[in-house]
C-alpha cells in the first residue's frame, strides 16, 4: 500500500507547530503592549477643560498647597474638587475681569459648579481611598507625577491593576515621611532601605498578603 503522507510531511508538521507557537507568542506580546498603551489607558493624554487651569502656575510658580483646593484628600476617599468660591478667593481680586476666567465668574454668579473633565478615572469595580494612602505615607507625585510642572493635567501612570500591585507588594519602596507627602521634589532615593522599612513599621502598613488580597481593592 502506498504511503499516504510523503516523507516531507513530518518536517512540515514540525515547522507548522513552531510557527504556531511563535505566532501565539507574538500575538500575546502585542496584546500586552496594546493593553498598556496610552490609546487604551489614557496615559499622557491632556483633556480639554472648561477652564484651562494650570497646576504649573498655581502649584509650581505660586506655591499653592494641594490641600487648598483638594480639601478632603486627608479625610475621605475622594480628594475633592475645589468649589468656585475657592477660585474666587483669589480671582475676585486677581485677574478679576479677565475674559479667560468668565466661566469661573459665571459659575459663581449662577451657583452652578464647573463641570470638569475627569483625568484619573478608575473603573467602578475598583475601590480607592485617598485618605488611607496619604495616612500611610504615599505622596501626591507617586501617583500623579510632577503635577507642579503640568500646564494641563494628564494621567502619569497606567492605573492598571499591575501598577497598583507593584506598590502593594512592596509599599516600603514608595512611601515617604508624612511631612513630605505634598513635596513635589521628593525622590524615592531620598531614603535608604532601612529608613523605608522603619516607616513601613511606623505607619503600620499591613502584610503583603493582606495588601494584595482581592477584597482590598474589589469590594
Amino acid at each position: 500500500m502506498a504511503q499516504f503522507f510523503s516523507k516531507s510531511a513530518n518536517n512540515i508538521a514540525r515547522i507548522s507547530m513552531i510557527v504556531g507557537v511563535l505566532l501565539a507568542g507574538t500575538a500575546f506580546y502585542a496584546y500586552t503592549q496594546i493593553a498598556r498603551s496610552s490609546y487604551l489607558t489614557g496615559r499622557y493624554i491632556e483633556k480639554q477643560q472648561p477652564v484651562q487651569f494650570s497646576h504649573k502656575h498655581h502649584v509650581g510658580d505660586d506655591g499653592i498647597d494641594c490641600r487648598y483646593c483638594h480639601q478632603t484628600v486627608e479625610t475621605t476617599a475622594s480628594a475633592g474638587m475645589p468649589s468656585t468660591q475657592t477660585c474666587m478667593n483669589c480671582h475676585s481680586q486677581l485677574w478679576a475681569d479677565a475674559p479667560y476666567l468668565e466661566p469661573v465668574r459665571a459659575s459663581f454668579r449662577d451657583n452652578k459648579p464647573i463641570e470638569w473633565e475627569r483625568v484619573h478615572d478608575l473603573p467602578e469595580y475598583a475601590y480607592f481611598n485617598h485618605s488611607i494612602h496619604v495616612a500611610k505615607g504615599v505622596g501626591c507625585s507617586t501617583c500623579h507625577g510632577q503635577i507642579d510642572n503640568m500646564a494641563a493635567v494628564f494621567q502619569e501612570n497606567t492605573l492598571q491593576m499591575e501598577w497598583c500591585l507593584s506598590c502593594h507588594r512592596e509599599p516600603e519602596k514608595f512611601i515617604r515621611p508624612k511631612s513630605e507627602i505634598y513635596n513635589m521634589q521628593w525622590q524615592d532615593g531620598d531614603l535608604d532601605t532601612t529608613e523605608r522599612k522603619d516607616l513601613k513599621e511606623k505607619y503600620k502598613i499591613r502584610s503583603r498578603e493582606m495588601m494584595t488580597s482581592c477584597s482590598t481593592c474589589h469590594r
